[in-house]
């Protein structure tokens, strides 16, 4: 089946937000008691889980649903200062240009997401879907087949955590990693990505090859 639609994570795949999501972290652990970090040691998780980094920062893993609406708050303050990834720009265009349709599947808020893309002159996505439930991803992958009448294999994902590649999984979607962003190999290998892409521009390589 041909390759119809590229769907993509948006914090740490397309926008460089780890500087912006730290400071509201740090915002956030100051408010409930947390141990705060550093980019130093913010890099130095990206191989443990998310429950091992939870309990590395004090944190309930049971809480995170609801710390996320207030991380959010706090993340909307930066988000003039967020820029896209190195090389996002041109690989979005060049897809956009071969006819591929592009969407945001995120488990951000879709406010902060068209913000963004605002201030980036990005009008390049017919979609934009978001999830407040950060292990629920794989709803979203499904009901973006259902509305756009796109089966499975018409698809690929690109994300740079385990939580999407093991979304993927669920739905039967080919999911590519993006080395660029939060997650480190270590959590990747153990999900298990179809693919994974260096840089953007192995991104346009890959799906040449699918397509």
């Amino acid at each position: 089946m041909m390759l119809r639609a590229v769907l993509f994570d948006f914090d740490g795949t397309l926008a460089d937000s780890k500087e912006a999501f730290l400071s509201a972290y740090n915002q956030l652990a100051g408010r409930h008691h947390f141990q705060k970090m550093t980019l130093a040691s913010f890099d130095s998780l990206k191989s443990r889980s998310m429950k091992e980094r939870c309990a590395a920062l004090g944190i309930s893993f049971y809480k995170i649903p609801f710390l996320v609406g207030e991380l959010s708050k706090l993340y909307q303050n930066s988000l003039k200062s967020i820029p896209l990834m190195e090389g996002v720009r041109e690989m979005l265009q060049e897809l956009s240009d071969t006819g591929y349709t592009l969407a945001i599947l995120s488990s951000n808020e879709e406010k902060n997401i068209r913000s963004f893309l605002n201030m980036h002159g990005l009008d390049c996505f017919s979609t934009v879907m978001c999830s407040k439930k950060l292990f629920a991803k794989d709803r979203l992958m499904h009901r973006y087949l259902r509305r756009s009448q796109l089966t499975a294999d018409q698809v690929v994902y690109i994300g740079d955590e385990e939580r999407d590649i093991l979304a993927s999984r669920k739905c039967g979607i080919r999911v590519m990693w993006a080395a660029w962003g939060f997650d480190g190999i270590e959590n990747v290998r153990r999900a298990g990505p179809d693919f994974i892409a260096d840089r953007p521009a192995d991104v346009l390589r890959i799906v040449r090859e699918l397509s």
